[in-house]
């Protein structure tokens, strides 16, 4: 990656936004003093809100729920090698049962997991505080990075575009 830039608030949480919406699913990691991976669960983000929250629907009884209500610190990994943009975020999350914020964040796709619907008595949501996020965020879709990458060996020169930079929110 060849520029690095520095987001400020606003703009950070409107690149935050965007990468979580390109992406979607994630890698939720909790119990990071483990440091084994065994807590690394994908889990699909449901909304990143106007103060840089991300959104998730989980099961009560689930081990994340678990996990959670013992450590709240969390790191979430999003990649998407189609559009080559990567994500990691650290944040802090809590268990959220509000019957209102249910509803507003509930497509028909959660009856899946939630037999019920939002009157699912297992129903809930993880709140992510994003406390801090970097991103990596290549120029061009893969065909052309490819070809970008075939030209740097070819050349000796690397001609593959990107930002990468730290998200504050």
């Amino acid at each position: 990656m060849s520029n690095t830039e520095k987001n400020i608030e606003n703009e950070g949480i409107e690149k935050l936004i965007e990468l979580v919406e390109n992406t979607n699913i994630c890698f939720f990691c909790t119990d990071l003093k483990a440091g084994d991976g065994a807590t690394a669960t994908p889990m699909s983000a449901q909304k990143v809100d106007e103060e840089g929250n991300i959104w998730f629907f989980s099961g009560k009884d689930s081990d994340k729920n678990k996990e959670i209500s013992k450590d709240k610190e969390v790191q979430l990994f999003f990649s998407n090698p189609g559009k080559s943009n990567y994500l990691v975020v650290n944040g802090s999350a809590i268990i959220v049962t509000d019957i209102e914020k249910i509803k507003e964040l509930y497509t028909p796709a959660i009856k899946i997991w939630f037999k019920d619907g939002v009157d699912d008595p297992n129903i809930s949501l993880i709140k992510v505080g994003t406390k801090n996020a970097y991103y990596w965020d290549t120029v061009g879709g893969k065909v052309i990075n490819c070809i970008k990458m075939i030209a740097s060996v070819v050349t000796g020169t690397n001609l593959v575009e990107g930002v990468e930079g730290n998200i504050t929110v």
